[in-house]
């Protein structure tokens, strides 16, 4: 079993990226949509699933535990293939599927490419009281979300940064820095220059500056 992986991004595209390790790239199949696309020379840290065919080997990525782990609930559910469950943390977050599931509400399920009602229905149902809302509190909820826009920029580009494995600190100081230095408030733009501050190392970049 695979349960992750981290090494250097070598090409990715929408909803998929190739990781080398050990000099072997590794396809990966990630959400796409709701977190910042990839980049080759990025480096790359993702809690996997091994989805084991007759006819193929297919690896599921994903930046956070709590992806992973609602992944795996969503494939349990029958009708729901990895794909469709890679569509819906595609589209919607791990609190979203909880708040769903809580309310009993399929609506978000079914706004997914390839999930028709009965499925979005059945999905709320069966994970009734398999996802309790307290395991995903870190992720924050929308009251708690910061009202300035680039605060909430900042920290979607950190969260961001954490689930790729840096600490919350020196991911929240290099997007600081970042901004300080006049990156572009977009989540892109952003991610692109705190990852540089990240592998170069602040004193360098601020020496360059």
């Amino acid at each position: 079993m695979i349960a992750s992986i981290r090494g250097q991004v070598l090409t990715a595209g929408a909803g998929w990226v190739v990781v080398e390790i050990g000099g072997i790239g590794m396809r990966v199949e990630v959400p796409s949509g709701r977190i910042p696309q990839f980049h080759p020379g990025e480096q790359a840290a993702l809690h996997t699933s091994l989805v084991v065919r007759e006819d193929s080997l297919t690896l599921f990525g994903f930046p956070t535990p709590e992806e992973l782990e609602v992944f795996g609930h969503l494939i349990a559910v029958s009708g729901v293939g990895p794909r469709s469950a890679l569509g819906v943390l595609s589209a919607l977050s791990p609190r979203e599927v909880v708040r769903a599931v809580a309310a009993e509400d399929e609506k978000p399920f079914r706004k997914v490419s390839g999930i028709g009602p009965k499925t979005a229905k059945l999905i709320a149902v069966s994970l009734a009281g398999k996802l309790p809302e307290a395991a995903f509190a870190g992720e924050g909820s929308a009251e708690a979300a910061p009202a300035d826009p680039v605060a909430a920029v900042a920290a979607a580009v950190t969260e961001g940064l954490v689930g790729l494995g840096w600490s919350e600190s020196d991911a929240g100081q290099a997007v600081q820095d970042a901004l300080g230095a006049g990156a572009p408030a977009d989540s892109s733009g952003l991610l692109r220059a705190a990852l540089a501050l990240l592998q170069g190392g602040r004193a360098g970049a601020r020496a360059a500056r």
